[in-house]
């Protein structure tokens, strides 16, 4: 079943329903929304860097989540912001230490999220921070929907309409089973708490004007514009 949370005639609500005129709101709000880095080989290798032994964990901040059809900024000191279409898990309740046989238990559901990144400075910086945590830099949505088989579901990230990511979540190096008991075995995931898995190849830069939207078979569509 799917989930949104809106507002609607001055309340925030959430419910399987959309009302007419609603404003569609980020599903969470997460405590801490934790990334994964080249989680799959193709994107990697279009970067120039080796698949990962082990996952590469790095954070967004909070401040970073954008609602479903809200507008990324582009931040002026950036000459080269990208799109990063990517499966996220939301987490249901409290979770340390937690195998992957019973990963599905503490898992609210999915959701769309775009890891929107400064390219260059990224690269400039070498560690993630700056590039990944700008606020507007983590849209995530639409809904999140909790009856979902995730083994193997086709990606999409489209810019105005033309489709620049095409991918699998079965193509990723780390399964969503093996990322949570990798994560719970480092921190502690509360209720609200986000993981973004990871983007295939493709990923490129948007400009000012642009429209985005990151597609996942199963769950819908999030879309914001650029500027």
């Amino acid at each position: 079943m799917k989930t949104y949370r809106f507002e609607h005639n001055g309340r925030i609500s959430e419910s399987s329903e959309l009302p007419e005129g609603a404003r569609l709101l980020a599903p969470v709000t997460p405590s801490k929304i934790v990334c994964i880095g080249r989680n799959y080989a193709d994107h990697a290798k279009e970067l120039g860097n080796e698949a990962p032994s082990e996952p590469i964990i790095f954070l967004k901040p909070p401040s970073a989540l954008l609602d479903p059809g809200a507008t990324i900024v582009r931040p002026a000191m950036s000459q080269r912001v990208d799109f990063e279409g990517e499966l996220a898990i939301v987490i249901g309740r409290t979770a340390k230490n937690v195998k992957a046989a019973q990963w599905r238990g503490v898992v609210r559901g999915f959701t769309c999220a775009n890891d929107v990144t400064a390219r260059d400075l990224q690269k400039k910086d070498v560690q993630f921070t700056r590039g990944k945590g700008f606020d507007t830099f983590c849209p995530l949505g639409p809904c999140i929907e909790d009856d979902l088989d995730v083994a193997d579901l086709r990606l999409t990230t489209r810019v105005d309409g033309a489709t620049r990511q095409d991918g699998r979540t079965s193509q990723m190096i780390f399964a969503c089973d093996f990322l949570v008991e990798f994560i719970t075995s480092i921190m502690t995931l509360v209720p609200g708490d986000v993981i973004l898995t990871g983007t295939p190849a493709g990923v490129g830069p948007l400009q000012s004007g642009e429209t985005v939207e990151v597609e996942i078979e199963g769950v819908g569509v999030l879309h914001n514009d650029v500027r």
